[in-house]
């Protein structure tokens, strides 16, 4: 029974929040008297609503560790006080500001924090299970190992946050009114939001995809003005041109990069002259993306040692090594020498892609010659 009052008392906080009053001064004092007295007095009294609206814990040395917080109107409160392991299932702290406090091990299921400042706020192991974090700011906010399942981050504004360990199942990304839209990650529901919300973001995405080119090659003064040359040739034929340096430092990163980059891409245009880096850049691609691969050298050299495994290995998507004697003449053939075999390889992978799984059946071989009658 009391589980379901929580519930209804939650959702009828998500769809109309009451406007609070001041704080009750009685309240205030009870729990300037730390949480044991607190927790005394709620036990005593527990059909009483807690009304802390407005209440500023900035100069309180109130121990309120474990405090029994239940439903309490902490509305627009100020709470600069220790938190941890307090039970605040369905507070109301719509507006609250809690900057820093550690609310570790925190119970706040069903809590409302409705535009609540949550900056550099420590909620390591807490619960915020069908919390309303709508409009809330994540500010590097300690989420480890918390638990925002089901929450409604609708409007959240998320910098910096620590989420390792954290759970983030079915986060509602939509206002309580509109048809409901769940996604599993704070990081992808602000994307997805910006997808659904946002047509011009959604038209350059769709761009990128059909007309993106990654450009690979090394950034030289001889190797870059062919790169350039490449860049500049895709622009007025009306492609998306992306360079990337493989001489830049290495970082952590950076197969991820390439390979993002690679995902938005139509083709990719790789210059394997003299290359001193590893070929692992090209590992990073190849394997693991059928997309049309235009490698090109300058006549007179030839490819690393690894490139013919990986042509050998990929070769579906890997074009033939185009050789050239400059800039200027590897820019005369550009359309038929790179782009319409790269288009042609992208619509034959394409359809690739999209083809039937072929099946047998034992049946097939049932009676074959040589199988008896």
């Amino acid at each position: 029974m009391f589980r379901l009052k929580l519930l209804r008392l939650a959702e009828a906080r998500l769809r109309a929040p009451a406007l609070p009053s001041r704080p009750d001064p009685g309240h205030v004092a009870m729990l300037k008297q730390g949480a044991a007295a607190w927790n005394a007095w709620r036990r005593a009294l527990p059909g009483v609503t807690p009304n802390l609206a407005h209440v500023d814990f900035r100069t309180s040395s109130a121990d309120l560790r474990g405090a029994n917080l239940i439903g309490a109107n902490l509305y627009k409160a100020f709470l600069q006080t220790d938190l941890s392991g307090a039970d605040l299932r369905l507070a109301f702290l719509r507006q609250a500001n809690l900057p820093s406090i550690s609310l570790r091990g925190a119970d706040l299921t069903r809590s409302s924090l409705y535009m609540a400042r949550l900056k550099r706020t420590d909620l390591t192991g807490a619960t915020l299970i069908g919390a309303d974090l709508r409009g809330a700011l994540l500010e590097g906010t300690k989420l480890t190992r918390a638990d925002i399942s089901g929450a409604t981050i609708y409007g959240v504004s998320v910098w910096d946050v620590k989420t390792d360990g954290l759970r983030q199942t079915n986060l509602v990304i939509t206002p309580p009114q509109q048809p409901s839209i769940t996604v599993d990650s704070l990081e992808v529901a602000q994307f997805t939001y910006l997808l659904l919300r946002n047509k011009s973001l959604r038209d350059v995405i769709d761009t990128i995809s059909q007309k993106g080119v990654l450009i690979l090659g090394r950034f030289t003064p001889e190797r870059k003005a062919v790169l350039d040359a490449i860049r500049d040739t895709l622009r007025v034929l009306g492609f998306v041109p992306m360079m990337f340096d493989f001489e830049r430092p290495k970082q952590r990163d950076f197969t991820e990069t390439i390979k993002t980059l690679a995902g938005l891409s139509r083709f990719i245009i790789a210059d394997i002259t003299n290359p001193k880096s590893s070929p692992l850049e090209l590992q990073a691609t190849m394997p693991d993306y059928m997309i049309p691969f235009v490698p090109i050298i300058q006549e007179d050299e030839e490819p690393f040692s690894m490139f013919l495994d990986l042509k050998q290995k990929y070769g579906a998507w890997v074009l033939d090594v185009l050789e050239y004697d400059s800039a200027q003449g590897l820019v005369e053939v550009f359309e038929p020498a790179i782009v319409a075999p790269a288009l042609q390889m992208a619509e034959a992978l394409l359809k690739k892609k999209t083809e039937q799984i072929r099946k047998r059946h034992v049946k097939d071989y049932s009676r074959l010659p040589g199988q008896g009658s």
